[in-house]
């Protein structure tokens, strides 16, 4: 997956958990159970998301770096 689209992932998860806090602020008593799960669950999909495209990033400067094994650029 590109980084781009990583990134457009990323944004989306974000705004996906910040509606879902709100609506557990204004959520009444009865309702913040579900709403917490679906919370968890879009804070997880953040994180891997965040952790997928730091790897990404990583990896594309070591690649630049990386000389290959003898000498030889890959």
């Amino acid at each position: 997956m590109s980084i781009r689209a990583l990134a457009r992932d990323l944004y989306k998860a974000r705004q996906e958990v910040e509606r879902l806090q709100k609506m557990l602020q204004e959520a009444p008593p009865g309702e913040r159970d579900g709403i917490t799960q679906e919370l968890r669950a879009a804070q997880k999909e953040l994180e891997i998301l965040r952790k997928m495209l730091d790897g990404e990033k990583e990896s594309g400067s070591f690649r630049k770096r990386f000389t290959g094994f003898g000498g030889r650029k890959l």
